[in-house]
């Protein structure tokens, strides 16, 4: 069992960063692909990026390429995006994801295998 813990979230003005972490317990991720997803108000889930822990490979949904960063760090077992530019459209409650298994495809929600609660993320125009 592998328990994600979301942090960072908050309220800033269009154009502004924020940096979310994730949290990771429970077992080694070597094996794991760990991925954000974000969900806006009246819209289904849509996944953001993700990162192959082994590796490092990132691949970011085309929404967000150019400006949402996500890496990792090992010895602290947590991811982070690192969102620059940020658009009111940008708006959501965004959720750590990880799968038991190492891709470089885009995810969709019900392949996830560990879910964060999530951390409201929004952007003021």
């Amino acid at each position: 069992q592998v328990q994600l813990v979301e942090s960072g979230g908050g309220l800033v003005q269009a154009g502004g960063s924020l940096r979310l972490s994730c949290a990771a317990s429970g077992r080694t991720l070597s094996s794991y692909t760990m991925g954000w997803f974000r969900q806006a108000p009246g819209k289904e889930r849509e996944f953001v990026g993700a990162i192959r822990w082994t590796g490092g490979v990132t691949y970011y949904a085309d929404s967000v390429k150019g400006r949402f960063t996500i890496s990792r760090d090992n010895a602290k077992n947590t991811v982070y995006l690192q969102m620059n530019s940020l658009k009111p459209e940008d708006t959501a409650v965004y959720y750590c994801a990880a799968v038991r298994y190492a891709t470089t495809q885009p995810m969709g929600a019900g392949d996830i295998h560990y879910w964060g609660k999530g951390t409201l993320v929004t952007v003021s125009s």
